[in-house]
C-alpha cells in the first residue's frame, strides 16, 4: 500500500470492550506511515448512508480520526464510531436510503435488496484506498464480500462469544469472562445466605465459550451450553445433590443464552436481523422455574446480559486490540487484502478472510465438557493455547 494514503475504519455488530483501543492503535500506526484515517459511523450503515451527490451526509456518517481525537479513547469501553447490525447485501426495501440509485439496488430472491454497488460507490467518493472492518463473523462476512468485489479490506475479529473461525481469540472475550466470573462469585453471597439454587444466564449466542469459562473459573456446580441439549430432570437432580453436599447449602448453575433442552429449541424472540439472527435470552428463567417446580427449592435467577460487555477493557483486551489494530495497518501498507488479524497458538498472524464463511466456532465438547455431568472437563492442558481451544 505504498501509494495509498487514506483508509477507512468501522465497527459493526455488538459492542465489546477493546474496540476503541484497536481504533486508536490503527490511527497511530497509520499516522506513522503518513496515512489519513476516516471513521465510518454505525458499522456498515455508514457507507450505505453516504450520498455521493450530497457531501453534507459526510458530517453525520464519517469522522476524520486524528491523533488528538483518539488520544484517550482506549480508556473506555464501547466504540466511538458507534455500531449497527446492518448488512448492505440484505436490506429491507424500506431501509434503503432514497438516494441510492436504481442501478445500485440489486433485488434478492427473498425480497430484500443488495446495496453493495452503492457501498463501493460511496467508498470511492470518500477516496478510501482500503478499509479496516472490526466485527464478528457477520460483520466480517460482508468485509469478505467487499474483498471479492475488488476493494482492499483487512478485518479485525471482535466478539465476546469468541466464536470467530481462524483465531483463538477475539477482542472482548477476556473482559466479558472477567465480568461474568466476578458477578457470579458475588452472586454466591445471596444464594448461599438463603440456601437456594442460583441460576446465572450469560451471553454467548450459539457457542458455549462464555458460559463454559465462566463456570470453570468461578467454579460453578454445573453449566449448560448450546452444543449439548440438556435433560432438565437430570440437571435438577444434580443441582439438588450439589446443594446437599455443599456445607453452605446452595448450588450455582451457569447457563448460556443459547442452551436448549433435549427435543426443544433455543429461546429466540423478535424479528431476525439482517444476518438472520433472532434475539436469544430467557432460557435461564425457564430453567430456573422448572428446577423449582421439580425440586421445591427456591431459586435465584440472574441474567447478566449487557453488563458483561460494558465498561473499560481489561489488560488482555487492551493489549490484543492494540496489536490487532497495528497489525491491520501494517498488512494494508504491505499490500495485503482479504485477510483477518488473528491469534493462533499464542502468535499474532493473518488469516484468509474466507475462513469466516465456514461458520462460527463452537466448544470442543469431547475435550472441554462433560456432557453427562454438565460440567467443564478439561482432558489435558499441556500443549494447549492459553484459552484451551
Amino acid at each position: 500500500m505504498n501509494q495509498k494514503r487514506r483508509i477507512g475504519i468501522l465497527t459493526g455488530g455488538g459492542d465489546v470492550p477493546g474496540l476503541n483501543a484497536a481504533i486508536k492503535a490503527a490511527v497511530r500506526r497509520a499516522h506513522k506511515h503518513g496515512i489519513e484515517v476516516i471513521g465510518l459511523r454505525r458499522g456498515w450503515l455508514g457507507p450505505v448512508s453516504v450520498n455521493p451527490d450530497d457531501p453534507g451526509t459526510l458530517n453525520h456518517w464519517t469522522e476524520v480520526l486524528t491523533l488528538d481525537r483518539v488520544r484517550t479513547i482506549d480508556r473506555t469501553g464501547g466504540t466511538i464510531l458507534h455500531s449497527s447490525r446492518t448488512n448492505p447485501a440484505n436490506m429491507k426495501p424500506e431501509q434503503v436510503p432514497t438516494f441510492v440509485r436504481p442501478e445500485d439496488r440489486v433485488a434478492r430472491d427473498n425480497g430484500r435488496v443488495d446495496c453493495t454497488r452503492h457501498v463501493l460507490r460511496a467508498l470511492e467518493f470518500l477516496r478510501l484506498d482500503a478499509l479496516i472492518a472490526i466485527g464478528g463473523d457477520d460483520t466480517l462476512s460482508y468485509a469478505a464480500r467487499l474483498h471479492r468485489e475488488g476493494f482492499p479490506v483487512i478485518a479485525i475479529p471482535k466478539t465476546m462469544d469468541n466464536d470467530v473461525n481462524g483465531t483463538d481469540y477475539c477482542i472482548g472475550f477476556s473482559t466479558a469472562i472477567t465480568r461474568a466470573v466476578e458477578l457470579t462469585t458475588n452472586f454466591r453471597t445471596s444464594v448461599g445466605s438463603h440456601e437456594r439454587i442460583g441460576v446465572v444466564e450469560v451471553f454467548g449466542r450459539y457457542a458455549g465459550f462464555t458460559a463454559l469459562y465462566t463456570a470453570l473459573i468461578a467454579d460453578a456446580d454445573r453449566v449448560l451450553i448450546p452444543e449439548v441439549p440438556f435433560n432438565i430432570d437430570r440437571v435438577t437432580r444434580l443441582l439438588v445433590a450439589d446443594r446437599e453436599e455443599n456445607p453452605s447449602h446452595y448450588a450455582i448453575l451457569v447457563i448460556s443464552e443459547g442452551a436448549y433442552p433435549e427435543g426443544g429449541s433455543m429461546v429466540a424472540t423478535g424479528e431476525a436481523d439482517a444476518y438472520g439472527h433472532k434475539k436469544l435470552g430467557g432460557i435461564g428463567y425457564i430453567v430456573a422455574q422448572e428446577i423449582k417446580k421439580r425440586s421445591g427449592i427456591n431459586i435465584m435467577y440472574q441474567q447478566l446480559g449487557y453488563v458483561m460487555r460494558s465498561g473499560p477493557p481489561d489488560t488482555l483486551d487492551r493489549m490484543v486490540a492494540m496489536n490487532f489494530g497495528t497489525l491491520a495497518v501494517d498488512a494494508l501498507v504491505e499490500g495485503v487484502s482479504g485477510h483477518m488479524t488473528g491469534l493462533q497458538r499464542g502468535q499474532y498472524t493473518l488469516v484468509d478472510l474466507d475462513v469466516v464463511a465456514q461458520g462460527a466456532r463452537s466448544v470442543d465438547v469431547a475435550h472441554l465438557y462433560d456432557a453427562e455431568a454438565y460440567r467443564p472437563h478439561i482432558q489435558r492442558v499441556q500443549g494447549l493455547p492459553m484459552f484451551l481451544h
